[in-house]
C-alpha cells in the first residue's frame, strides 16, 4: 500500500526539521531535484534570495539564509489547502547579521509535491523590509 504525502504534510514536517536546527543538505532532501523555488526580490541586495535549482539550490538557500541572518521568530498561522498544493501563512522576524536590523514581515509560501517530495516553492514576504534591513543603520 502506497502511502500519499499531501502538500500539508510536506510542509510541516519541513518547517519541523527547520526549527530543530537541521542542515541546509537535510532539509534539501525534501525538495524534487527539479523543483521551481522561487522567492522574489533584489538578489544584489539579498543574497539568498532569488531562484534556485534544485536541491544544491536550497541547501544554498538554507546555507546562505544561515551566515548572513538569525532567524528571531517564526510562526505559521494557517496551512490552507491539502492534496498536492498547499498555502502556508505566517510571519517572521529575522536579524541581518551585517547590520543588526530586523526584518519584520507577513509571509504566503505556495508548496506542490509529488511523490512526498517538494517541486513547488514561492515565498511572498514584504521585499521593501528585507531590502531596508539591509541598508546600514544611520548614525
Amino acid at each position: 500500500m502506497t502511502t500519499t504525502v499531501t502538500a500539508r504534510e510536506a510542509a510541516t514536517a519541513l518547517f519541523e526539521q527547520l526549527s530543530s536546527g537541521a542542515a541546509p543538505n537535510e532539509l534539501a532532501e525534501r525538495f524534487d531535484e527539479s523543483v521551481d523555488w522561487f522567492i522574489p526580490g533584489d538578489t544584489s541586495v539579498v543574497p539568498w534570495i532569488g531562484r534556485k535549482v534544485g536541491r544544491t539550490g536550497v541547501a544554498e538557500f538554507y546555507a546562505q539564509l544561515g551566515q548572513g541572518a538569525k532567524v528571531e521568530e517564526f510562526n505559521i498561522d494557517t496551512i490552507i489547502g491539502d492534496g498536492d498544493r498547499c498555502v502556508v501563512l505566517g510571519g517572521l522576524r529575522t536579524t541581518v547579521l551585517a547590520t543588526g536590523r530586523d526584518i519584520e514581515t507577513e509571509f504566503a509560501i505556495d508548496i506542490e509535491v509529488r511523490d512526498g517530495l517538494i517541486t513547488r516553492y514561492r515565498m511572498f514576504e514584504d521585499t521593501w523590509a528585507v531590502a531596508v534591513a539591509f541598508e546600514p543603520k544611520a548614525d
